[in-house]
């Protein structure tokens, strides 16, 4: 998203995070903009009765956790590294002059937020009124135009991510994933699935 050189030049740290090791929690105020260097992240909430719902899954060079800076709220989910991964840290100010200084950085960080509106305007459309099949295929789309793959699309997430994802048991991600192969929306090559 923004270049390691403009981060670095802005004073951004690395910094480390072991698997499965919080990054920030619901409730705590926003005070760095981060970007992944390397590994994988996972933005999330828990209910009541221990449920976890995924709201988003980040990867390299993929940044997460911008709206409550602008917003000055505090985050509405948590944050995890699901893997070891290694993070660009840069303070709320430094994030704000580093915009101010780069409006092509602006507008793409900009486009980068609209796109993540129109995901969680679609998966919760999905979620809410969709069959299983449905909500899975409509992921899976959303993805793969994002990824922009023109051809079959490996999908990398696991079962489980997918059901976080959908708000779908794991269980039922497997039996819709089953019956998408019947309907040939997906199909399945050496145990990997692919649209």
């Amino acid at each position: 998203m923004i270049s390691k050189e403009k981060l670095l030049d802005f004073d951004a740290t690395v910094v480390e995070f072991a698997k499965n090791e919080l990054i920030f929690s619901v409730q705590q105020q926003a005070l760095f903009y981060y970007q992944i260097k390397e590994g994988v992240v996972k933005i999330y909430n828990t209910t009541d009765d221990g449920k976890e719902f995924t709201q988003g899954i980040f990867e390299t060079s993929q940044s997460f956790g911008e709206p409550p800076l602008f917003g000055n709220f505090p985050y509405p989910a948590s944050a995890i590294a699901t893997e070891k991964t290694t993070l660009y840290r840069l303070p709320k100010a430094a994030f704000f002059k580093l915009l101010e200084a780069n409006f092509d950085v602006h507008i793409k960080f900009t486009q980068n937020l609209c796109n993540r509106l129109r995901y969680k305007s679609m998966i919760m459309k999905e979620v809410s009124v969709h069959k299983p099949e449905h909500r899975i295929l409509a992921l899976l789309k959303h993805l793969k135009a994002e990824s922009k793959v023109t051809s079959d699309y490996l999908v990398k997430l696991t079962r489980q991510q997918i059901a976080d994802l959908t708000g779908l048991r794991v269980e039922t991600v497997i039996r819709a994933i089953k019956n998408l192969e019947e309907t040939d929306d997906l199909k399945r090559i050496a145990r990997k699935v692919y649209l």
